[in-house]
């Protein structure tokens, strides 16, 4: 309808102004039950028509107690039909067709107490034809009754807001009835309509015949003051939309609308709870009071942040062009770096040059004067060998023969035809290394990383095991991290990993035990800042198996390595694939096949002990061997403290190892087994057992202590 001239899409309140059908300024705008505005006519020109159910009363009043009743419920939510498109949308007019609905069938079944339902019977649902409107904004529908969009409330505080704010503007009314993004200015006001009207769209709309003839048409501006004197007119007490006689005094909570004193009497809103209108009003504003001030501090700090992104840049700007400049400096440099490096190799080049050239002069010199030597000897043999008398020959031919045989050894040993040095130049420039770094050459990040983020689902335990999982802080260049551990006990943290990954698992911690996790990561600009630790408590008791890895070859493990035999008639070792320095440990060995009366040994180990002979002969090993009449305590093959009773098929061998009190003792068939056969014990232990072939056995792991006084050392 109105439009600013100049800027259009200026930033401010101008939005929240418009209507969301025409993008006009709003001209008596209506508020729909999903708390949407939309302009009258424009309502007019959105109502179809839908066949088929008609929601009923008693429907809606089973709606209105499980939606309505709730606070901040949409209104429409329950009659929300997705398949309105399917039909044809018929605009419906007035009988003047005057180009919008002057009155239209229903208002809101989405609004159960509204007077839609005063028309709607409260039988089962009829098949009918009922008009609905469907909200441009959130596409909610709203089914009509008698009054149709008349029957909607007007938003008279976004009127009284649209007219102080065309005030303050250059308004150029336009038509309400163009379609398009830019409509027509308008020419002309339909004062029984309320519509302004463009040439074309009068003469297509409201032509001046008929019905339409009796209507009185006036120029936009009179037309608006028209309106805005009719408006002030009626700025005082709010009257009731289906009882006009009656003013609005009241407030329906469950409805969440304004009511009259009728609306109350008639039982639309018999029963609601309703309080006085300025009470609620005073509340409300002081709700919306809040709510302004939250919001303008979060637009406050938006605008600040705004400011701060555009003031970042002309920062970009200044920042790149010291870059580009710093980045300019940094290649001069290689380059005068390598032409400095040019000439040092081009001198180096010159210096070899002149050596080759003096070897070559000196080598030359030497040959030449060896050759005017030998040249003047062979000239002065052959004149001797011209001479004809014999006795003068002979006196100087003896001589001459050595003098010639002489000359001939040294050329042999003194004399070397090859050049003393190359002409070639046996030398290159190697230029691999200087193209491949310059290949690497790239920018490094001159900010170290953020903390890294654990990711606590996947952080978890196993036994005394317990693995991490973490990721790089968000928008961070990374190297590689440092993971650190305590020690279980609240104490400092040790590095324990170093590099890329970001999972890690560490195994060999103590049992019952809280550890600490934390880690950093680096790059090339140092080192970032520890992310939050994580705690993670490992097992309170050791479940463990045997460890086939470390077994003797002729062990024979099934059951999921918890079912130990042997196929050798000598013993063999088997440990458990768990260590023990701490805590208070207990497991049992349950016999299923004892044959012969074999003595197999029960007890702990170190990692390396032998693996081949039975447990306790070497002083890595302490155990307890037994027969099907007595057991011996042995180490480094020592017996001790011979005790009566044996075991059988079906016998049970505890062990328990007391850490805190750093003992070992035994157990057969729920009974200590002699005294506490091991004390002073420091270090690493791993459950060990040694048998040969007449015994099977089952190991029983995690299991509660046994009742009895040595587990306190006594």
């Amino acid at each position: 309808m109105f439009s600013v001239a100049g800027d259009r899409g200026s930033f401010g309140m101008e939005e929240e102004l418009k209507c969301p059908v025409c993008r006009c300024f709003f001209n008596v705008p209506i508020i729909l039950p999903c708390q949407h505005s939309i302009c009258l006519s424009c309502a007019a020109s959105q109502v179809t028509q839908t066949y088929g159910l008609k929601p009923t009363e008693e429907d809606a009043l089973s709606y209105r107690h499980s939606t309505i009743s709730s606070p901040g419920s949409d209104y429409s939510s329950a009659y929300d039909y997705t398949d309105l498109d399917k039909f044809d949308k018929l605009s419906l007019y007035s009988e003047a067709d005057s180009g919008y609905g002057a009155s239209l069938s229903g208002y809101a079944a989405t609004c159960p107490s509204s007077p839609a339902f005063s028309t709607v019977s409260a039988s089962s649902s009829i098949s009918t034809t009922t008009s609905c409107i469907r909200c441009p904004q959130c596409r909610r529908t709203t089914y009509l009754d008698d009054l149709g969009v008349q029957g909607f409330p007007r938003n008279k505080a976004l009127q009284t807001i649209v007219e102080k704010y065309e005030e303050t503007k250059n308004i150029v009314i336009k038509c309400q009835l163009c379609v398009g993004q830019a409509p027509n200015d308008a020419t002309v006001m339909c004062e029984q309509c309320s519509v302004y009207y463009c040439d074309k769209c009068r003469e297509n709309c409201h032509p001046l015949r008929g019905p339409l003839a009796k209507h009185t048409l006036v120029s936009p501006a009179l037309g608006k003051a028209a309106m805005k004197a009719r408006n002030q007119t009626s700025q005082g007490v709010s009257t009731c939309i289906r009882h006009t006689d009656e003013n609005i005094s009241m407030f329906c909570i469950m409805c969440k609308i304004p009511v009259c004193y009728q609306c109350l009497e008639d039982g639309k809103h018999q029963n609601h709870d309703v309080k006085a209108l300025g009470a609620m009003c005073k509340m409300h504003k002081a709700e919306l009071s809040h709510n302004i001030s939250t919001l303008s501090d979060k637009a406050r700090e938006g605008k600040n942040f705004l400011s701060n992104l555009r003031e970042m840049l002309d920062q970009v700007q200044e920042n790149s062009v010291d870059f580009e400049a710093s980045l300019v400096a940094q290649c001069d440099a290689i380059i005068e770096a390598i032409n400095r490096r040019k000439e040092e190799l081009m001198e180096q080049i010159q210096r070899e040059k002149e050596h080759k050239l003096r070897m070559m002069r000196e080598q030359i010199n030497d040959l030449t004067n060896k050759l005017r030597q030998t040249t003047g000897l062979l000239e002065y043999a052959l004149e001797i060998m011209k001479e004809d008398d014999a006795a003068a020959f002979l006196q100087v031919a003896n001589g001459l023969i050595k003098r010639v045989c002489s000359a001939e050894m040294q050329w042999q040993k003194e004399v070397l035809l090859e050049p003393h040095e190359p002409p070639e130049f046996e030398l290159q420039l190697n230029s691999q290394p200087l193209f491949k770094a310059i290949e690497q050459l790239n920018f490094v990040h001159t900010k170290v990383p953020g903390p890294p983020i654990f990711l606590h689902e996947e952080c978890t335990v196993q036994n005394n095991s317990i693995t991490v999982s973490w990721q790089p802080s968000p928008r961070s260049w990374v190297d590689g991290y440092v993971l650190e551990l305590d020690d279980g006990n609240q104490g400092p943290f040790r590095e324990v990993y170093v590099g890329r990954e970001t999972l890690c698992t560490l195994d060999g911690l103590h049992f019952d035990c809280t550890y600490r996790v934390r880690v950093k990561a680096f790059n090339k600009a140092g080192e970032g800042p520890y992310s939050d630790s994580v705690q993670l408590h490992t097992a309170e008791v050791a479940w463990f198996a045997l460890d086939p890895s470390t077994a003797h070859p002729d062990i024979v493990l099934s059951n999921d390595n918890m079912t130990v035999s042997c196929n050798s008639y000598d013993d063999r070792v088997v440990l458990g694939n768990v260590g023990f320095s701490k805590g208070i440990h207990y497991w049992e060995c349950t016999i299923d096949r004892y044959d012969n009366h074999p003595d197999p040994a029960f007890g702990v180990a170190r990692i390396d002990t032998l693996k081949d002979t039975m447990l306790g002969k070497d002083d890595k090993a302490w155990a307890m061997y037994i027969d099907s009449n007595r057991s011996w305590f042995m180490h480094n093959n020592a017996h001790s403290n011979r005790t009566e009773g044996g075991l059988d098929k079906g016998s049970v061998i505890g062990v328990l190892l007391n850490l805190e009190e750093h003992t070992l003792s035994f157990y057969v068939n729920d009974c200590m087994q002699g005294p506490i056969a091991f004390r002073d014990l420091h270090g690493v232990f791993f459950p060990a057992i040694s048998l040969n072939r007449n015994v099977q056995m089952t190991v029983h792991t995690g299991l509660e202590l046994p009742d009895h006084d040595s587990i306190d050392g006594e």
